[in-house]
């Protein structure tokens, strides 16, 4: 076999194992991006512990290919962009999101998505996006248990109340 061949089956095996380690993946389009913007992009996407990196569409294709997914080949066509989260789901769709309003030209557009191994449309990441953080469900689900907690010692102490009052 040629070296060529090789360096590419070793890329998409690569480009799978970032796949499978991903809770999401979104694909974008990045016309009209500037190498400053870009910059400014994946240094966003660091700092959140997400990658954003550019892939070439046929490796990818392969990747998804050899994990049974299907539906986005028609999504890899053109230049694409990919970010993986690979601890927050939400937090790539969130800073390409927040990178998009701040953007008035327009340089990026979402493509589709990937969350736990189901294909998004362009929509579903959108709405992906506008979900709380991880953290920020963590604390609501924190608030819900406390209030549960404190009504169940209320009852409690209601019940208390009431046996030694009986006696």
């Amino acid at each position: 076999m040629s070296k060529n061949f090789e360096l590419k089956k070793q890329a998409v095996a690569e480009i799978t194992e970032k796949i499978k380690n991903a809770k999401s993946l979104v694909i974008v389009e990045y016309k009209g991006l500037t190498v400053d913007e870009a910059t400014q992009l994946r240094a966003k996407c660091r700092a959140a512990k997400v990658d954003y990196c550019v892939l070439k569409n046929t490796l990818v294709r392969r990747a998804l290919a050899d994990l049974n997914i299907t539906g986005l080949d028609s999504t890899l066509e053109g230049p694409s962009a990919f970010v993986f989260s690979t601890e927050d789901p939400v937090s790539g769709a969130k800073i390409l999101k927040e990178f998009m309003e701040a953007d008035k030209k327009e340089a990026i557009k979402v493509k589709a998505g990937l969350l736990d191994g189901e294909v998004l449309d362009a929509a579903g990441v959108k709405k992906l996006a506008d979900l709380p953080s991880r953290e920020a469900l963590l604390s609501m689900l924190c608030q819900v248990l406390s209030g549960t907690v404190r009504s169940l010692a209320c009852v409690l102490e209601a019940v208390r109340k009431q046996k030694a009052g009986e006696e």
